[in-house]
């Protein structure tokens, strides 16, 4: 079992030195019946991984749509009318 890979029970009962390996070392692997359950990483790295590539002015202008024409104006007619 390699250093960074805890079993649940462990990862219980030594939660605190978990989340210090997480924060100052690597991401920390949790199995549950032999099978892997989860994954600690520390708050930064999960920004890091969950942070679009673009902004989204970036990603709108870059869109193969970008250059289409499109009508937004507003009709100016009257709604339809419902029966209730």
């Amino acid at each position: 079992m390699k250093i960074n890979t805890w079993q649940l029970q462990d990862a219980k009962s030594k939660f605190s030195m978990l989340v210090e390996k997480a924060l100052h070392h690597e991401p920390q692997f949790v199995t549950r019946h032999g099978s892997d359950a989860v994954v600690i990483v520390s708050f930064d790295d999960y920004k890091k991984i969950t942070k679009p590539k673009t902004d989204l002015v970036t990603f709108l202008q870059n869109s193969p749509l970008a250059g289409i024409d499109l009508d937004i104006s507003r009709s100016k007619d009257f709604s339809r009318e419902i029966n209730l």
